[in-house]
């Protein structure tokens, strides 16, 4: 009985059953999740998805804050707006961090949920007085969030994702419904009925990449799962047996699933360490030629070469089959599409020597001669190259050519981000959103979310 299993084991998971790297991982995620949320406030997805909800009339308490407004009262909403709407901003730059055997961005969702009811919780709760949640207390749901949805990802993957389904979205509100499950101290037939609710709001498809609808996807797993979790609180009925039954989750959004083997591992096998962090703001699978293609612009420099004189005869790409499947837009026309554009990809690494979300706007991706440099790129899949490597060769137009070889890219499992670079990464976002000395109080308040007394006045805090 896999729904069974999955709500018992959340219900009697502690904080001192969790061993001090996941601990580690879950902060980690979480202040990268804070940096994607305020940094992606900035872009339009969030901007129209919030100021839409607002005119139709979202009337709820002002509890729970918008991570990228700025600290005043306009910067708190109701909870379900506010974690629909961090949702969104923090994975419309698709710079969240990616469980690269079931391509899930997990933090997303379970943190943008969590949050913006330990917030509400920290001002009021049902009884009219304030019911603060501890760190201890948000890192354990927060983790027992995000192994729902790995662990349950891993169990329909890849037939789930290879339909079409898009999966950080349709396993992310099940994991949402169980952390807020948890925060709210549900027992195990109430956290039942709250996967059941959030499983039969699946939601996401692959046909949106490259859209605004991809990050709407994340929001509305978010509010999905919160909305589940405190439905089931009230006694709103659902299913049992949500997932398993011939009629439920898994059966109907795949073709193969092994849940029961996978939730025999929980509490053993932590999916969370397995969790990476992205150094460019786009689809996983280009990273290894973005870091061929910088390496090759740093040699450049160098020796007194460059892109902008037309010196590129043509670049070739030698990477796994996945990356055409995934990202072969060969002509995108908006910064999101060109986030799924291996062409894109390679050109702006080897013309910019970097790949930030400036990099990735309307305007770079219509450059003409961004443009002009993707044409130049050509790419040959082969299975024996793995998803994390790339053969990456420049043609100069004087017959010399520049030959790269990655072999784990930067922020794979085997070539991690560092904790400096993690940093780093939080800063550029969070500072061109509030300022740097405001992000500097963000990111302390975020690194020490674990020892805080009622994490909902965190962002009081910067």
């Amino acid at each position: 009985m896999a729904t069974l299993a999955l709500a018992s084991w959340a219900t009697n998971l502690t904080y001192t059953n969790l061993p001090t790297p996941v601990l580690d991982a879950a902060v980690k995620s979480i202040y990268n999740w804070a940096g994607c949320a305020i940094g992606g406030f900035g872009q339009d997805a969030p901007q129209i998805a919030l100021n839409t909800s607002l005119a139709v009339g979202f009337n709820g308490p002002a509890t729970s804050s918008i991570l990228g407004l700025n600290s005043s009262s306009d910067a708190f909403a109701d909870a379900q707006l506010a974690a629909f709407i961090n949702g969104i901003a923090s994975h419309v730059d698709d710079y969240d961090d990616t469980h690269l055997a079931t391509v899930i961005h997990p933090s997303g969702v379970i943190a943008s949920a969590l949050f913006a009811i330990t917030e509400a919780r920290s001002q009021t709760s049902r009884d009219g007085g304030p019911n603060p949640v501890s760190g201890p207390d948000f890192l354990t749901a927060f983790i027992a969030g995000v192994e729902t949805s790995l662990h349950l990802g891993r169990s329909v993957f890849p037939e789930h994702y290879d339909v079409g389904w898009h999966i950080t979205s349709t396993t992310g509100s099940i994991g949402a419904a169980v952390a807020v499950s948890k925060l709210l101290g549900l027992d195990t037939e109430h956290t039942q009925q709250a996967i059941g609710i959030a499983s039969t709001q699946v939601v996401g498809m692959q046909a949106f990449f490259g859209s605004m609808t991809k990050a709407f996807h994340i929001g509305r797993a978010t509010q999905s799962g919160l909305l589940a979790a405190l439905l089931a609180r009230e006694g709103y009925t659902s299913s049992l047996t949500a997932l398993e039954d011939q009629y439920g989750w898994l059966h109907v959004v795949t073709t193969r699933e092994n849940a029961t083997a996978e939730f025999e591992q929980l509490g053993t096998v932590w999916e969370i360490e397995e969790n990476t962090f992205k150094p460019f703001p786009c689809g996983i699978v280009m990273h290894p030629a973005i870091d061929g293609a910088i390496q090759i612009y740093d040699e450049m420099v160098a020796l007194g070469k460059t892109v902008q004189g037309g010196e590129v005869e043509r670049i070739d790409l030698r990477m796994n089959p996945e990356v055409l499947v995934l990202t072969g837009q060969t002509d995108p026309q908006t910064g999101l599409a060109g986030k799924f554009s291996i062409y894109h990809a390679a050109a702006v690494g080897l013309l910019y020597g970097q790949a930030t979300p400036a990099q990735f706007t309307d305007a770079v991706v219509l450059n003409s001669t961004v443009v002009a440099l993707r044409k130049l790129v050509n790419v040959t899949t082969d299975a024996d190259v793995a998803e994390d490597a790339a053969h990456v060769n420049v043609t100069f137009s004087d017959g010399s050519t520049v030959n790269k070889y990655v072999e784990h890219a930067i922020g794979s499992l085997a070539n991690p981000l560092t904790v400096a670079e993690l940093k780093t990464k939080f800063m550029d976002q969070v500072t061109k959103q509030i300022g740097g000395a405001r992000a500097e109080k963000a990111y302390t308040a975020f690194t020490n979310i674990g020892n805080m007394t009622d994490v909902g006045t965190l962002r009081t805090l910067f």
